[in-house]
């Protein structure tokens, strides 16, 4: 049997709860308890959630062995002070266990016990920044679902850690049973590490109307070339001034932005379709596989078949 503690404190995030489901319906799948579930906390009895739920827990005044930790994020974790009992458990916990995990925020308390220097994280994309400049030592990617470097996975925000949770899954148990739960589940599918935390439109968040207009016929035109010189005379404005205002709202210059809305759509398209990839890069404006397959690198991190292979593990 798999057993898996999960570490709360006061104001935990209560949809990292919900990360058990995908743990019940593995055992519901598989036909046996393969895993068992513990709630524990630095002084045992009833923790709140954020939300007020209470849930019943466990002390840790004695050494506690499982093979998974799991580490429940808060809020706000730059208000929140981890105590001296919980960090020292969780490196004690963490030498003896399969694996230790971070979910959303709960990867700040594996910062802080040093459990994640030198290896590649991520947490809430709210929070990527702020973990990168108090924890220099670790190689912050905010733009990740989860990363598993070594016994050590942290997730993104919220849902993402279902995804985790499923990754875990598969790794015990298999990509059949793993997807068995998905469909169980009703999850469109497991989405890989690799892919991004949130919509390219969202992240580019333009503060005018004028702006926005331009990022909606951009991503109109996507299976063709679309000039500056095109975007600025959509809204009424100069190829300068357009380019000026463009970069001050978004933080991006628009050929960055541009390159953005392509890579999402691809991913889409990779994920969702039945296209072959050359088919995939006309239609969003690359030039050709190559090319995108270049893109996919320096966006995700990984090729677009890897996409593929995982949308296709999942929903087949």
């Amino acid at each position: 049997m798999h057993r898996i503690g999960y570490l709360l404190t006061d104001g935990f995030q209560v949809l990292s709860l919900a990360t058990q489901t995908v743990f019940e319906y593995a055992n519901i799948v598989a036909g046996t308890p393969f895993y068992a579930i513990e709630h524990f906390s630095p002084e045992g009895g009833l923790v709140r959630s954020s939300q007020d739920l209470a849930i019943e827990t466990q002390r840790l005044d004695a050494p506690r062995l499982a093979d998974t930790w799991i580490i429940v994020g808060v809020n706000d974790p730059l208000a929140a002070e981890t105590s001296p009992i919980v960090l020292d458990f969780v490196r004690q916990a963490s030498s003896q266990a399969r694996r230790t995990v971070g979910i959303c925020t709960g990867g700040f308390v594996l910062a802080e016990a040093g459990l994640l220097a030198g290896r590649r994280a991520t947490t809430h994309w709210a929070f990527a920044q702020a973990m990168q400049k108090r924890y220099a030592d670790i190689a912050v990617e905010d733009d990740r679902i989860y990363i598993v470097d070594g016994p050590v996975w942290t997730s993104a925000g919220m849902t993402a850690g279902l995804d985790l949770a499923l990754g875990m899954v598969e790794k015990d148990l298999g990509a059949d049973l793993a997807r068995s739960v998905a469909h169980s589940l009703v999850m469109h599918q497991h989405r890989s590490g690799g892919q991004s935390q949130h919509s390219e439109m969202l992240a580019l968040a333009p503060k005018s109307d004028r702006i926005q207009s331009a990022l909606n016929y951009a991503r109109s035109h996507l299976n063709r070339s679309i000039s500056v010189e095109e975007l600025a005379d959509f809204v009424h404005l100069s190829p300068r001034q357009f380019t000026r205002v463009f970069t001050a709202e978004t933080g991006q210059s628009p050929a960055k932005a541009i390159e953005g809305l392509r890579l999402e759509a691809a991913r889409l398209m990779i994920e969702q379709s039945r296209h072959s990839l050359d088919v995939v890069a006309r239609e969003v404006g690359f030039r050709d596989r190559r090319h995108l397959r270049e893109a996919f690198m320096r966006g995700f991190g990984v090729p677009p078949q890897a996409v593929r292979r995982d949308a296709r593990r999942v929903t087949a």
